[in-house]
């Protein structure tokens, strides 16, 4: 069996299912999501940044935010994956890479206080959201927690985020675009998400 990460039977999902293992022992996919929007929801408005300068945004830094965000859910919640995975026809960074290239990805983002305008702001962070989202370092979760480090990061940089309301499958569509080398869907979101603090 095909899970929607183009993953076939392995050790993340319960045998001859597409339902990821899971502490609550929810072996219905639609239940599991419904408890994964409760419980990631309940820990996204309890947050308290430990985040004081843009050093502080490590690879370390994201795994920290995945697992506070799914530790409800799953024992590998703030763990990088093991598996290969893809969507469609979207391959993400096979998981022996995902280390070493988060590594060159995270230095990079210091030199995001060096911004002239928003403009450049935004040319910036949607090319180092969609790099950053190519990683996808977790077996589930990547998209929720890649937005909710965006967001902390934004703010840190001085702008508050606030996701145009759009359809999951526009969220895919936009990604998809940005994997093809065009950035434009995304910098749109990111222009209409950002407002000064």
């Amino acid at each position: 069996m095909r899970n929607k990460y183009g993953v076939t039977q392995d050790k993340y999902c319960y045998p001859d299912s597409d339902v990821l293992v899971n502490l609550l022992n929810i072996r219905d996919a639609g239940k599991l999501a419904e408890a994964e929007t409760e419980f990631s929801a309940h820990r996204y408005i309890t947050y308290q940044s430990p985040i004081r300068t843009l050093t502080d945004f490590s690879f370390d830094h994201l795994k920290h935010l995945h697992h506070y965000l799914f530790q409800d859910l799953y024992e590998w919640a703030g763990t990088v994956r093991d598996v290969d995975i893809s969507k469609g026809d979207t391959r993400f960074c096979t998981w022996a890479r995902i280390e070493p290239e988060a590594n060159k990805l995270f230095q990079s983002i210091p030199a995001l206080a060096d911004h002239e305008s928003r403009n450049e702001l935004i040319d910036k962070v949607s090319d180092l959201f969609c790099e950053m989202n190519m990683l996808h370092p977790f077996r589930e979760g990547n998209g929720r927690v890649l937005r909710f480090f965006f967001e902390e990061l934004l703010f840190t940089l001085g702008y508050n985020v606030t996701w145009p309301e759009i359809s999951q499958q526009d969220w895919i569509d936009v990604n998809i675009a940005g994997v093809n080398m065009n950035l434009e869907l995304l910098k749109v979101i990111f222009s209409q998400a950002i407002s000064e603090c």
